[in-house]
Protein backbone atom coordinates (compact mmCIF):
# COMPACT_ATOMS: atom_id res chain seq x y z
CA UNK A 1 0.00 0.00 0.00
CA UNK A 2 1.22 3.47 -0.88
CA UNK A 3 2.12 6.29 1.46
CA UNK A 4 2.29 9.95 0.49
CA UNK A 5 4.45 12.05 2.78
CA UNK A 6 4.84 15.83 2.65
CA UNK A 7 7.89 16.82 4.66
CA UNK A 8 8.49 20.37 5.86
CA UNK A 9 7.75 22.03 2.54
CA UNK A 10 7.76 25.74 1.77
CA UNK A 11 6.26 27.17 -1.41
CA UNK A 12 6.63 30.67 -2.85
CA UNK A 13 4.85 32.59 -5.59
CA UNK A 14 7.57 35.05 -6.44
CA UNK A 15 8.42 36.91 -3.24
CA UNK A 16 5.21 35.81 -1.50
CA UNK A 17 5.40 32.73 0.69
CA UNK A 18 2.27 30.58 0.46
CA UNK A 19 3.35 27.56 2.55
CA UNK A 20 5.54 27.38 5.63
CA UNK A 21 7.00 24.13 6.94
CA UNK A 22 4.03 21.97 5.89
CA UNK A 23 4.21 18.31 6.92
CA UNK A 24 1.38 15.87 6.15
CA UNK A 25 1.45 12.08 6.19
CA UNK A 26 -1.26 10.25 4.27
CA UNK A 27 -1.54 6.81 5.78
CA UNK A 28 -1.97 3.91 3.31
CA UNK A 29 -5.58 3.03 2.68
CA UNK A 30 -6.89 6.02 4.62
CA UNK A 31 -8.67 9.27 3.80
CA UNK A 32 -6.75 12.37 4.90
CA UNK A 33 -8.54 15.73 4.78
CA UNK A 34 -6.92 19.16 4.79
CA UNK A 35 -9.25 21.90 6.01
CA UNK A 36 -9.11 25.64 6.41
CA UNK A 37 -10.62 28.92 5.33
CA UNK A 38 -10.18 30.32 1.83
CA UNK A 39 -6.68 31.48 1.00
CA UNK A 40 -4.79 29.60 3.73
CA UNK A 41 -2.74 27.43 1.33
CA UNK A 42 -4.81 24.26 0.93
CA UNK A 43 -4.81 24.25 -2.87
CA UNK A 44 -1.17 25.32 -2.94
CA UNK A 45 -0.38 22.19 -0.96
CA UNK A 46 -2.06 20.03 -3.59
CA UNK A 47 -0.33 21.91 -6.40
CA UNK A 48 2.97 21.08 -4.73
CA UNK A 49 2.02 17.42 -4.41
CA UNK A 50 0.97 17.12 -8.05
CA UNK A 51 3.94 19.08 -9.40
CA UNK A 52 2.00 22.05 -10.71
CA UNK A 53 4.22 24.26 -8.52
CA UNK A 54 7.68 23.38 -7.23
CA UNK A 55 8.46 23.61 -3.54
CA UNK A 56 11.06 26.05 -2.24
CA UNK A 57 12.19 23.75 0.57
CA UNK A 58 11.42 20.33 1.99
CA UNK A 59 10.42 17.24 0.02
CA UNK A 60 7.47 15.16 -1.12
CA UNK A 61 7.86 11.38 -0.90
CA UNK A 62 5.56 9.12 -2.88
CA UNK A 63 5.83 5.35 -2.53
CA UNK A 64 9.34 5.74 -1.02
CA UNK A 65 10.49 7.93 -3.92
CA UNK A 66 11.39 11.61 -3.49
CA UNK A 67 9.54 13.44 -6.27
CA UNK A 68 11.96 16.39 -6.37
CA UNK A 69 10.89 18.79 -9.18
CA UNK A 70 9.24 16.30 -11.53
CA UNK A 71 6.29 17.79 -13.51
CA UNK A 72 2.70 16.51 -13.32
CA UNK A 73 2.97 14.36 -16.46
CA UNK A 74 5.76 12.37 -14.82
CA UNK A 75 3.97 12.01 -11.49
CA UNK A 76 0.70 10.69 -12.92
CA UNK A 77 2.20 7.43 -14.29
CA UNK A 78 3.70 6.73 -10.85
CA UNK A 79 0.15 6.41 -9.52
CA UNK A 80 -0.83 9.91 -8.49
CA UNK A 81 -4.37 10.83 -9.61
CA UNK A 82 -5.60 14.42 -9.41
CA UNK A 83 -9.11 15.86 -9.38
CA UNK A 84 -8.63 19.65 -9.65
CA UNK A 85 -10.80 22.35 -8.16
CA UNK A 86 -13.38 23.42 -10.71
CA UNK A 87 -13.32 19.95 -12.32
CA UNK A 88 -11.59 21.10 -15.55
CA UNK A 89 -13.31 18.56 -17.77
CA UNK A 90 -13.21 19.11 -21.54
CA UNK A 91 -16.61 20.66 -22.38
CA UNK A 92 -16.62 19.83 -26.10
CA UNK A 93 -15.54 16.21 -25.66
CA UNK A 94 -18.06 13.50 -24.86
CA UNK A 95 -18.13 11.82 -21.47
CA UNK A 96 -16.45 8.77 -23.03
CA UNK A 97 -13.75 10.92 -24.62
CA UNK A 98 -13.15 12.76 -21.33
CA UNK A 99 -12.65 9.44 -19.57
CA UNK A 100 -10.32 8.25 -22.32
CA UNK A 101 -8.01 11.23 -21.78
CA UNK A 102 -6.90 9.30 -18.70
CA UNK A 103 -5.25 6.75 -21.01
CA UNK A 104 -2.26 9.00 -21.75
CA UNK A 105 0.16 7.54 -19.24
CA UNK A 106 -1.11 3.95 -19.30
CA UNK A 107 0.27 0.80 -20.86
CA UNK A 108 -1.64 -0.40 -23.90
CA UNK A 109 -3.15 -3.30 -21.96
CA UNK A 110 -4.59 -0.89 -19.37
CA UNK A 111 -6.25 1.46 -21.86
CA UNK A 112 -9.83 0.75 -20.87
CA UNK A 113 -12.40 2.23 -18.51
CA UNK A 114 -12.66 0.09 -15.33
CA UNK A 115 -16.23 -1.11 -14.84
CA UNK A 116 -16.28 -0.11 -11.17
CA UNK A 117 -16.29 3.56 -12.24
CA UNK A 118 -19.75 3.05 -13.73
CA UNK A 119 -20.82 1.17 -10.60
CA UNK A 120 -19.81 4.20 -8.52
CA UNK A 121 -21.29 6.75 -10.94
CA UNK A 122 -24.02 5.10 -13.08
CA UNK A 123 -24.94 8.44 -14.66
CA UNK A 124 -21.66 8.44 -16.57
CA UNK A 125 -22.53 5.18 -18.34
CA UNK A 126 -25.91 6.52 -19.39
CA UNK A 127 -24.32 9.73 -20.75
CA UNK A 128 -21.24 8.38 -22.54
CA UNK A 129 -22.19 10.12 -25.80
CA UNK A 130 -23.12 13.46 -24.23
CA UNK A 131 -20.70 16.37 -24.27
CA UNK A 132 -19.05 17.14 -20.96
CA UNK A 133 -20.17 20.76 -21.05
CA UNK A 134 -23.82 19.66 -21.14
CA UNK A 135 -23.59 17.89 -17.78
CA UNK A 136 -24.63 19.48 -14.50
CA UNK A 137 -21.95 20.59 -12.06
CA UNK A 138 -22.40 17.47 -9.96
CA UNK A 139 -22.23 15.20 -12.97
CA UNK A 140 -19.08 16.98 -14.15
CA UNK A 141 -17.51 16.35 -10.73
CA UNK A 142 -18.31 12.66 -11.02
CA UNK A 143 -16.75 12.71 -14.48
CA UNK A 144 -13.59 14.41 -13.15
CA UNK A 145 -13.25 11.75 -10.45
CA UNK A 146 -13.91 9.00 -12.98
CA UNK A 147 -11.26 10.41 -15.32
CA UNK A 148 -8.70 10.35 -12.49
CA UNK A 149 -9.65 6.76 -11.64
CA UNK A 150 -9.04 5.69 -15.24
CA UNK A 151 -5.34 6.42 -14.64
CA UNK A 152 -5.24 3.61 -12.01
CA UNK A 153 -4.01 5.84 -9.17
CA UNK A 154 -2.46 4.51 -6.00
CA UNK A 155 -3.12 7.87 -4.33
CA UNK A 156 -6.13 10.00 -5.28
CA UNK A 157 -5.83 13.75 -4.64
CA UNK A 158 -9.01 15.87 -4.72
CA UNK A 159 -9.36 19.65 -4.43
CA UNK A 160 -12.75 20.73 -3.01
CA UNK A 161 -14.80 17.82 -4.45
CA UNK A 162 -18.05 19.08 -2.85
CA UNK A 163 -17.78 22.69 -4.04
CA UNK A 164 -21.00 23.84 -5.71
CA UNK A 165 -22.48 20.33 -5.68
CA UNK A 166 -26.05 19.40 -4.72
CA UNK A 167 -26.43 17.37 -1.49
CA UNK A 168 -27.51 14.12 -3.18
CA UNK A 169 -24.36 14.01 -5.31
CA UNK A 170 -22.18 14.94 -2.32
CA UNK A 171 -23.49 11.77 -0.68
CA UNK A 172 -22.67 9.78 -3.84
CA UNK A 173 -19.12 11.19 -3.87
CA UNK A 174 -18.70 10.38 -0.18
CA UNK A 175 -19.82 6.79 -0.73
CA UNK A 176 -17.48 6.50 -3.72
CA UNK A 177 -14.46 7.68 -1.71
CA UNK A 178 -15.30 5.30 1.13
CA UNK A 179 -15.55 2.43 -1.40
CA UNK A 180 -12.18 3.33 -2.90
CA UNK A 181 -10.64 3.32 0.58
CA UNK A 182 -12.37 0.24 1.98
CA UNK A 183 -12.61 -1.99 -1.09
CA UNK A 184 -9.74 -0.82 -3.28
CA UNK A 185 -7.29 0.09 -0.50
CA UNK A 186 -6.71 3.48 -2.10
CA UNK A 187 -4.94 6.28 -0.25
CA UNK A 188 -6.90 9.54 -0.55
CA UNK A 189 -5.90 13.13 0.14
CA UNK A 190 -8.58 15.78 -0.13
CA UNK A 191 -8.90 19.49 0.49
CA UNK A 192 -12.29 20.53 1.84
CA UNK A 193 -14.28 23.19 3.64
CA UNK A 194 -17.40 21.09 4.23
CA UNK A 195 -16.91 19.94 7.82
CA UNK A 196 -19.74 17.40 7.97
CA UNK A 197 -18.43 15.68 4.84
CA UNK A 198 -14.96 15.36 6.36
CA UNK A 199 -16.30 14.26 9.72
CA UNK A 200 -18.24 11.48 8.00
CA UNK A 201 -15.58 10.04 5.68
CA UNK A 202 -12.10 11.19 6.79
CA UNK A 203 -9.78 9.18 8.99
CA UNK A 204 -7.28 11.96 9.69
CA UNK A 205 -7.45 15.74 9.42
CA UNK A 206 -5.00 18.60 9.11
CA UNK A 207 -6.16 22.16 9.73
CA UNK A 208 -4.35 25.02 8.00
CA UNK A 209 -4.22 28.74 8.68
CA UNK A 210 -2.00 31.35 7.01
CA UNK A 211 0.06 28.78 5.17
CA UNK A 212 0.84 26.63 8.21
CA UNK A 213 -0.51 23.47 9.82
CA UNK A 214 -2.24 24.46 13.03
CA UNK A 215 -3.63 21.06 14.05
CA UNK A 216 -3.47 17.40 13.08
CA UNK A 217 -5.35 14.42 14.44
CA UNK A 218 -8.33 12.11 13.92
CA UNK A 219 -11.49 13.38 12.23
CA UNK A 220 -13.27 13.42 15.58
CA UNK A 221 -11.10 16.42 16.52
CA UNK A 222 -13.33 18.57 14.29
CA UNK A 223 -15.61 18.87 17.30
CA UNK A 224 -12.91 20.48 19.46
CA UNK A 225 -13.34 24.24 20.04
CA UNK A 226 -9.65 24.96 19.40
CA UNK A 227 -9.90 23.24 16.00
CA UNK A 228 -13.16 24.89 14.95
CA UNK A 229 -11.68 28.26 15.80
CA UNK A 230 -9.34 27.95 12.81
CA UNK A 231 -12.22 27.03 10.50
CA UNK A 232 -14.66 29.81 11.33
CA UNK A 233 -14.97 32.70 8.89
Amino acid sequence: MTTLSIRQIDLHYGAAQALRNISITCQPGKITAVLGRNGVGKSSTLRAVTGVNNVSAGEIVFDNEVLKKSPPYKRAPLGLGYVPQGREIFPLLTVKENLETGYAGLKRTDKNIPSFIFDLFPVLKSMLGRRGGDLSGGQQQQLAIGRALVTRPKVLVLDEPTEGIQPSIIKDIGRALQFLRDEKGMTILLVEQYLDFCREIADDIYVMDRGEIMHSGPASDLDLPDVRRHLMV
